[in-house]
Parts: structure tokens; sequence; C-alpha cells
């Protein structure tokens, strides 16, 4: 579906008019579009949660393996390399003080301190992203996923403004210019200039029952899993050692955390 801002303008007014919802008015104006998400039957094999969520061991990233993981997730997902500012990353290395520049704990070890952490999307619990959206083209699921769809994404930049975290990349240029021919995965599509994209914690994944492509790579080192559920990796991991978020005095709940 193309999306333009006359459409967006469109769908606005007839919102406005009518009192419609986004979807509602979506419905009306571009017909069998509504959200895949909303429309997909479950599948018998779908990993399912009321609450995703993720813990990261940063004492067992090792370089070697901070990079095996960020290539799992960049390459599956076609995201091109593009040189700095206008890169793109779904998960990215980058130093203990940018990821955490509120201190949560002044007595952490050194080690931690100077190592490279990874970040990427926290799926918040109460995603500012969400809230400024104009066209509802990030939305959070029942499970507490924060979604992109690329189809109603009209790049105006709001939700990257909105995001603390700074987890969301803009198609500056044309994407498909810097992907290798053919693309490294051909059952993931690939994105248009002028979109935001990020991660989504491999909901193409979890439909046919695997584990996000990070963790698969992560050798351990993340894991993945039911936040609602006590008996889950993430949670019990969370009980037996410290753990830290990414500016938690925000109020965007955010849902992956680091053990420390």
């Amino acid at each position: 579906m193309t999306f333009n801002r006359r459409d967006f303008l469109k769908v606005a007014g007839l919102s406005a008019a009518v009192g419609l919802g986004g979807n509602a008015a979506f419905e009306l104006i571009f017909p069998g579009q509504v959200d895949a998400a909303e429309e997909m039957k479950q599948s018998p094999t779908e990993l399912t949660a009321k609450r995703w969520g993720m813990v990261i061991d940063v004492k067992k990233l090792t370089p070697g393996l901070r990079k095996t993981i960020t290539d799992a997730c960049h390459i599956n997902h076609n995201v091109p390399t593009i040189e700095p500012p206008k890169n793109l990353k779904w998960i990215w290395e980058a130093p203990f003080e940018h990821v955490f520049t509120e201190v949560e704990q002044e007595y952490l070890e050194e080690a931690v301190k100077e190592s490279p952490m990874l970040a990427m999307c926290n799926h918040c619990d109460n995603p500012p992203c969400v809230r400024v959206c104009p066209t509802k083209a990030t939305f959070r699921r029942a499970d507490g996923i924060v979604m992109m769809d690329m189809h109603r994404c009209i790049g105006c930049r709001f939700c990257m403004a909105a995001c603390p975290y700074g987890s969301r990349s803009f198609n500056f240029y044309d994407p498909r210019k810097y992907l290798p021919d053919p693309v490294p995965n051909t059952a993931y599509p690939t994105r248009t200039k002028g979109v935001v994209e990020k991660c989504t914690f491999c909901t193409e994944r979890l439909v046919t029952g695997q584990l996000p492509y990070c963790v698969e790579a992560a050798q351990g080192a993340m894991l993945f899993g039911d936040m609602s559920d006590a008996g889950s990796a993430p949670r019990k991991a969370l009980r037996s050692r410290f753990s830290i978020r990414r500016n938690p005095g925000l109020g965007t709940q955010p849902q992956v955390y680091y053990l420390v």
C-alpha cells in the first residue's frame, strides 16, 4: 500500500468528520488493509506470552559474540550497511555511559562500565513512540511488542523524536541500493526510502515457534520469555542477579533488562 501526505490528510479528515478510530478510517479509504497483525490467525506452533521481555547478561558478551548477535539480526532482516550518521541499526554496540545515561548503581564493576553494551528497542510498557505516531504506523501489541507498519509510516519521524533510547532508524536513502543482490534473506521484506524501522523482537519467527535471531545467536547471553511468568528464563535470571534498565526514571517501563 502506498501512503502519502494526501492520503494521511484524507484519513485525518474522515476520522474527525465522522468520529472514526484510526483503523475504521483506514478500512473505509483502503479496504482490506487493516493491520496484518490484527488479522493473523494464531499458528499451532506460535510462541505466545502475556508480556514478552528480554534479559541480557553483559558479562557474557565478548566482542566476538556482540558482533555475531548484531550480524544475525541485521543480515536476516536485510538491514543495509550505510556509513554514520545516516546508518540503520536494529541492535548495536555503544559505550556504557551512552546506553545508561542515568546512573542506577554507583559501585558497578569497572569492567562492566568499560565494556560496550548492546542496545535495542526496549519494547516499553508505556511507549512514547506509540502516542505520537499520527498514522498508527507504530503500535503496541497485546503481548507488549512495539511494532512498525512500514506501509503506514509517512516518515514524519515523530516516533524518533519521542523515543528516549535512540532505538529507531530512518531510511534517508533507498536501502535496497546498499544491500547485496540477492538480498541476504529473501523471506523478509526490504524497506523503502522515507520510512522508520527498528527491532520487532522477531515477530516473524515467534509466529513459527522460533526465538529471535539475536537470542539464538547469543549462546545464553540473551534470555527471552514471558515476563508475567515467574518460571520463565528471564524472570529466573532477574531473581538471581542484580539488573539495571535504561533510564527507568522516565516512566516508559522498558522491558529489556541488563544483568551486571
